[in-house]
């Protein structure tokens, strides 16, 4: 299975310098965790429902914009990536989401809620049955060693 295949292809972004109770208020609305700061071709970072402070973080969001919570380490992997690749570089970097892009521009993102989704659901491909020869010539086992003798 590969990146494209389970990518959400609705990226929402935030301009730079937006205050973090707005970007609050557009992940509550449409029920997403991540943000994108910046655009789809240009993206600067990405932003957290934990970046932002949680449902307790009302404070840290009022003197906050998202220039200073957002990550500004982003990672990119190709729409041809497979699952396993994507999985392990998450895991590996300790992060919750990446950007799929196709070279020019970011396609997609990728989060670990996808990843669970799709462990959650299982894989949806029916198994592939293969024909297998009989065999022609069966043999009855023995045992290799009788015992003998008296004890």
């Amino acid at each position: 299975m590969r990146a494209r295949e389970i990518m959400s292809k609705a990226i929402w972004a935030v301009p730079a310098g937006s205050s973090a109770e707005a970007a609050w208020q557009l992940m509550r609305a449409e029920g997403i965790h991540h943000l994108l700061v910046g655009t789809a071709a240009k993206p600067i970072g990405v932003v957290s429902s934990r970046d932002l402070g949680g449902r307790a973080g009302g404070a840290l969001r009022k003197t906050h914009s998202v220039d200073d919570l957002m990550s500004r380490h982003l990672v990119s992997v190709s729409e041809n990536e497979t699952i396993r690749q994507i999985a392990n570089t998450m895991r590996g970097r300790s992060i919750g989401c990446v950007l799929v892009g196709d070279g020019r521009r970011t396609t997609g993102i990728i989060t670990v809620s996808d990843l669970l989704e799709l462990l959650g659901r299982g894989n949806e491909h029916p198994l592939q049955t293969v024909q297998r020869r009989s065999l022609n010539h069966r043999v009855p086992h023995k045992k290799a060693a009788y015992a003998t003798g008296v004890w």
